[in-house]
């Protein structure tokens, strides 16, 4: 569950202001946690008082340093927790901000009053100045109460429907398309045909030329980001089996370009997925390589890479090997068959089965990201009369994975009908689906072969982070 604490002088404004939305439906639902503190509660002054006149004059008063101090302190319990100070001097708050404070499992927003607040308690346990426009308001709750929006409806579950918050708005650079409902007429105006045909393909072309239409009209600067992605997956289609993967994060919007150089038909590549914490990369030579490597943010916890010498320069600069794949690819648009009729999306309720298979079977990712897999809606499981045999999901960056059929039930074509209904829900996506094998799995590799998925020539390593132990 999420928690978002509002330090504030008027907490009755944040929770008559979230209480009645979508957001407060989901806290009622124990989703998400909403925490209204009231600063004047921990001031030392009999009267209540939270404010003072600013040292060296000026207009207005100044909230004091110590209540908002102890406020903080009461919440967090000294524990280091990413607390936002709203404030018009902050960094510009974007859907990509959102996407990043969505995946906090505590939040502190500190509202400010007044002519602001005093700069060393800021200093002190601020850890992001944000702001929602060039605009000065009265208080920073309208402020807060926005940015816990656009946050919390990230969250898996808030919603009800998780693809909502990926087809919108800003979704890979693109405004949302224009939208129609009943009435088919309305003062003369007529829905526009196609969405009327039925026609799904129709209808996903003829809303993606419209995003595109109504962002160059009114954002040409996010449409210049869309036009380098769309230039560059044209680029790296000259070698799609190789490179499906670094198409598929560009034309699903997650990855961010961090380099790129090209040499003729050659690409140098370093793509950078934010949400999951992995970059991409393809590199000339060894000096490409290099310069790469430095670019890489802090953050990242996992590298997919097909040369081995920067392969070997990463293991130099702290990632160790997690193993070496061969890397498939569904390029056809027809669905696969699913023979196997006892196949459902997973819930909460399923996480234990799959953790206990995937920790021994599967590379033995933790409990907290089969959670995470089950919350996005992309895990599947079988069932023979109600019991669960097997799985099949989608990770994180969007590759096909986490395939597992129990021993005893093997060899009835339960894996394939697994396989089969993740293709196809990714097809209703618009996305072309691709995986890893990992190196020597020979059946794994036989099954995408039958289900028509084309090998990359290339060989992939995944690398992940070296952490350092405790001394």
């Amino acid at each position: 569950m999420t928690k978002f604490h509002i330090l504030t002088l008027f907490p009755d404004m944040i929770e008559q202001g979230l209480s009645p939305s979508i957001i407060g439906r989901a806290a009622r639902r124990g989703i998400l946690c909403l925490h209204a503190v009231d600063i004047r509660d921990y001031t030392r002054d009999k009267h209540k008082k939270v404010d003072d006149y600013p040292y060296g004059g000026g207009a207005g008063m100044l909230m004091q340093a110590q209540p908002v101090y102890d406020a903080h302190r009461a919440v967090t319990e000294g524990r280091p927790v990413r607390t936002v100070y709203v404030t018009p001097q902050g960094m510009p708050f974007t859907q990509r901000m959102a996407e990043e404070f969505a995946k906090e499992e505590e939040l502190v927003f500190l509202c400010g009053h007044y002519e602001g607040i005093d700069e060393r308690v800021l200093e002190k346990i601020v850890t992001d100045q944000v702001s929602i426009g060039d605009y000065v308001l009265t208080g920073g709750e309208l402020a807060a109460m926005v940015m816990i929006d656009a946050i919390a409806r990230l969250i898996p579950g808030v919603l009800g429907n998780d693809s909502s918050a990926g087809e919108e708005s800003f979704y890979n650079d693109l405004l949302e398309y224009p939208q129609y409902s009943r009435p088919e007429e309305w003062q003369g105006v007529r829905v526009p045909g196609v969405l009327l045909s039925g026609n799904h393909r129709q209808v996903a072309a003829w809303r993606l030329e419209q995003s595109r239409q109504r962002t160059a009209d009114r954002r040409p600067d996010l449409y210049e980001k869309y036009q380098k992605k769309q230039c560059l997956i044209q680029r790296l289609s000259g070698e799609k089996r190789n490179n499906i993967h670094m198409m598929e994060s560009l034309s699903r919007g997650r990855a961010d370009i961090l380099y790129t150089d090209f040499r003729g038909r050659d690409t140098a590549v370093l793509l950078y997925d934010r949400k999951a914490g992995i970059c991409m990369m393809t590199a000339l030579d060894r000096e490409t390589g290099e310069r790469m490597a430095e670019l890489i943010p802090g953050d990242t916890r996992m590298l997919l890479v097909s040369e081995p010498f920067l392969r070997d320069i990463l293991f130099k600069a702290g990632y160790a090997l997690f193993g070496e794949f061969g890397q498939f690819l569904y390029t056809r648009k027809e669905t696969l068959p699913v023979k196997h009729r006892e196949i459902r999306t997973l819930s909460e309720g399923d996480i234990g089965y799959v953790s206990k298979w995937y920790g021994t079977e599967g590379p033995g990712l933790d409990d907290e990201y089969v959670r995470e897999r089950i919350s996005a809606g992309a895990m599947y499981g079988a069932f023979l009369e109600g019991r669960q045999v097997g799985f099949v999901g989608i990770h994180d960056e969007g590759s096909l994975g986490m395939l597992f059929v129990e021993e005893s039930f093997r060899g009835r074509g339960i894996g394939a009908s697994l396989e089969a209904w993740a293709v196809n829900c990714m097809l209703e996506k618009g996305w072309i689906p691709y995986g890893h094998v990992a190196e020597g799995n020979e059946a794994s590799a036989r099954l995408q072969e039958r289900l028509g998925f084309y090998k990359a020539e290339k060989s992939f390593w995944w690398l992940e982070k070296v952490l350092a132990k405790d001394t």
